[in-house]
């Protein structure tokens, strides 16, 4: 009898674990909510974001043989450093060549100036004789007027008259013709003088083709056009390579930054300068912070190869995502760490 009353107790007493750990379930739950209710709405969160940085693809300039390459890939160069060298006896030959046509067109020049001395010589001369014949024909013309006076009273023969019109007749013939030769002279140092320009015009071309020569030879020097680290070699020795073509990509030092694609309903609340804390997949324990730098101007949709067109079919409205830029705080040797391409996890703070 006593032992059926103590199984009767057993069954009648309530079980207070269930709704405990239910109790427990339902605050922890609560606590999550509340502060994930804080978290986001102080915070905007995106995994879809990535390294960036400036890569400048170096292309050949002119075409040739490679004759060296001096560095190894993945390793650091400096700007301005000679990276590859093409075959340049070609391009000295041209420079050679147009250096030569330039010392045979500044010939000319010296022969047309001495032309020109020369043709102003003779113009001289035949201004002096112009000058000469004119005084010839002064006196001449007055003697013929005292002899028209002297024929009148018969102080003079006929025969005395008629040689000195025949005077006058030569004189002016004589001042025409010099008149007419220091003309000519004259036009002749014109046309020197305007075929000197011309060959002053051919000297500063040739200059040109020299400069032009130059460059073609100092392209043969391929240099690095940043400090950064070379990569993608796309070249080997003994190479036949064309102008235009890609020789080596480099990866820019200090121009590493995140483009962020944040959701186009998320942008109300971000702003130019907010804070940003970035969390590096490749990195777990590495945390770094940034500021929001700019926006881009169109969606990545709109920059894609073939951006879609809602009005050619059936409309399915998406949510765009519009890239952000993000400058990254961090120390030299965190910055060394990072790559682009790489992905991070970015949570702009848009409150205190």
């Amino acid at each position: 009898m006593a032992q059926e009353t103590s199984e009767n107790a057993t069954k009648k007493k309530p079980n207070r674990v269930l709704p405990i750990i239910l109790g427990i379930i339902l605050i922890a739950g609560v606590a999550f909510g509340i502060k994930e209710y804080i978290y986001y709405g102080k915070h905007i969160d995106t995994d879809d974001a990535q390294i960036d940085g400036d890569i400048s693809q170096v292309v050949a300039r002119v075409g040739g043989y490679v004759d060296s390459i001096y560095f190894q890939e993945n390793t650091h160069v400096n700007k301005d450093q000679e990276l590859v060298k093409i075959d340049d006896q070609d391009y000295k030959l041209k420079l050679e060549q147009a250096q030569a046509a330039q010392v045979g067109a500044s010939a000319n020049i010296n022969v047309g100036q001495s032309q020109i001395f020369a043709n102003a010589a003779n113009s001289a001369s035949a201004k002096a004789q112009v000058e000469s014949a004119a005084a010839r024909l002064e006196k001449v013309t007055k003697d013929y007027a005292r002899y028209a006076n002297l024929i009148k009273d018969g102080s003079i023969t006929q025969q005395q008259f008629d040689q000195a019109k025949a005077d006058l007749d030569v004189a002016k013939a004589t001042y025409n013709a010099s008149q007419d030769q220091y003309k000519a002279a004259e036009e002749q140092v014109g046309a020197t003088k305007s075929q000197l320009n011309v060959t002053n015009k051919g000297v500063s071309q040739k200059q040109v083709d020299v400069d032009y020569a130059k460059l073609q030879l100092s392209y043969t020097n391929v240099k690095s056009p940043s400090s950064g680290i070379a990569s993608k070699k796309n070249v080997q020795v003994g190479q036949l390579v064309q102008a235009g073509q890609t020789l080596f990509s480099i990866v820019n030092d200090n121009s590493i930054y995140i483009t962020a694609n944040f959701k186009e309903t998320q942008l109300d609340k971000i702003a130019n300068g907010q804070p940003v804390n970035i969390e590096v997949d490749a990195y777990p324990d590495l945390k770094l912070t940034g500021t929001v730098f700019n926006f881009s101007p169109a969606t990545g949709a709109k920059f894609s190869l073939l951006p879609p067109d809602n009005a050619t079919g059936n409309f399915v409205k998406v949510v765009q995502r519009i890239p952000i830029k993000i400058k990254i705080n961090g120390s030299k040797e965190d910055m060394e760490k990072l790559r682009p391409g790489m992905s991070v996890n970015v949570s702009v703070i848009i409150g205190k």
